[in-house]
């Protein structure tokens, strides 16, 4: 029987299923997490075949301690993962400190946490990046502006999502990053890139131990993460129906680049809304960052909802068999709203839930940890077409202020800028 060893395994709150499929494949699934016990959800305490429970998973010592434990108990771990970005260093250095050589090393880390050091591999798959500038002082980082022009993007070289994101427009606003950057963050190093117009387009895969693709799908963001936490904005963004061609050679040349094995993935490329000559045409793709985990959120049940399949079971049967039996059926669009508490929305909740009770699959709270990019209030719904969706959209998001109106027609538009065809 094979030991796997699931890293937080209550959060986020869906990732039980993961624990589930495992243990119906007949893996020993053994959780380690800082919450009580008796607090887990019922699914998630009949996934484990143990439970290890640590004061904090940000104490090295204390999961370490954890993962000897049920190495004693049970042998040879086989597999140690989180399937979250926060953790996959820890990971890593679990991996290396316990030789369990079926994921991430810790000398594999500046590759694929590093945005700098992603660069690299993307350029050698082919794929186009945003020029960019290590901060330093204001000089570098005005001869650097005084190459690509404002506005710029600065974030942290090794962050997670959107955390911690700026865009600066002028020298005012550099002047006073670099004041606020050198008094709260003085250790961190940040990465400055030139601006991209585009959408976010994503490649999401399960990826088996010799690097093949045995299950692919993709999301769009038309409204930027960044923007989203940065104005507090409603949130947005979907599964397309039918990943584009041009999506799929380009997360296929990355997995490759990036040296992927025995993992899910969410590779995201920015799709470029207007010509950049120092990137390429309008709709070209060009590499954002790599990100070796699932995307965030409820993004799997989406998937399923979307390709009417299970991805949580076809990515434990990858880790159990290799390969996996379980079909993908219809395809359609599956739409996420977030929206944000304190707006004045047109419609109530009931006038949504009554309107489109036929296309709903998820309605919930989002989890305060997520509402920063997510929204509060989520909606999620399947629709055949792409014209339903946008509806779907212009009522779930439709507002009375005047100003929020304002923002809402330029939703409109982004959204009416249509995608590329897939094949």
């Amino acid at each position: 029987m094979q030991n796997f060893i699931f890293i937080s395994p209550n959060f986020p709150t869906n990732y039980w299923q993961f624990c589930r499929e495992l243990k119906n494949n007949g893996l020993n699934v053994l959780g380690i997490g800082d919450q009580p016990y008796e607090e887990l959800k019922p699914e998630l305490k009949a996934s484990l075949n143990e439970y290890y429970k640590v004061n904090s998973l940000e104490n090295y010592d204390e999961v370490y301690r954890a993962v000897a434990f049920f190495t004693f108990k049970y042998g040879r771990i086989d597999w140690l993962e989180s399937n979250n970005e926060y953790w996959l260093e820890r990971d890593a250095a679990l991996r290396t400190d316990f030789h369990i050589t079926s994921g991430f090393q810790t000398s594999d880390m500046p590759r694929i946490k590093y945005k700098s050091k992603m660069k690299e591999y993307y350029q050698k798959a082919g794929i186009a990046t945003a020029r960019y500038h290590m901060v330093d002082d204001l000089a570098g980082c005005k001869a650097f502006v005084a190459q690509v022009g404002y506005p710029v993007v600065v974030k942290p070289d090794n962050g997670v999502g959107a955390s911690d994101t700026h865009r600066l427009s002028t020298d005012k606003e550099l002047e006073e990053f670099l004041a606020y950057k050198e008094k709260e963050h003085p250790d961190v190093a940040y990465i400055m890139e030139e601006f991209v117009r585009a959408e976010v387009n994503s490649y999401d895969a399960i990826i088996d131990a010799h690097g093949n693709p045995i299950f692919e799908a993709g999301n769009v963001s038309p409204v930027s993460i960044m923007d989203i936490v940065n104005n507090d904005d409603n949130s947005i963004y979907y599964i397309i129906k039918d990943l584009p061609e041009d999506t799929r050679a380009a997360g296929r040349a990355a997995v490759k680049s990036f040296g992927v094995k025995s993992r899910f993935v969410h590779f995201e490329f920015f799709r470029m809304t207007e010509d950049q000559s120092s990137m390429g045409k309008k709709g070209q793709i060009v590499a954002l960052e790599v990100n070796m985990r699932p995307c965030g959120g409820f993004t799997p049940d989406m998937i399923d909802f979307a390709r009417s399949t299970n991805v949580y079971k076809i990515w434990a049967d990858m880790i159990a068999f290799g390969g996996t039996d379980m079909p993908v059926g219809e395809h359609y669009y599956c739409a996420f709203a977030g929206r944000r508490d304190g707006k004045s929305f047109v419609y109530s909740h009931e006038q949504l839930m009554q309107k489109y009770q036929d296309n709903m699959r998820m309605v919930d709270r989002i989890p305060e940890a997520l509402s920063g990019a997510m929204g509060n209030q989520m909606y999620v719904a399947t629709f055949s077409t792409r014209d339903e969706m946008e509806k779907f959209y212009s009522d779930v998001l439709a507002v009375t202020d005047a100003t929020n109106a304002k923002v809402q027609a330029e939703l409109t538009k982004v959204l009416a800028l249509g995608e590329p065809e897939a094949v």
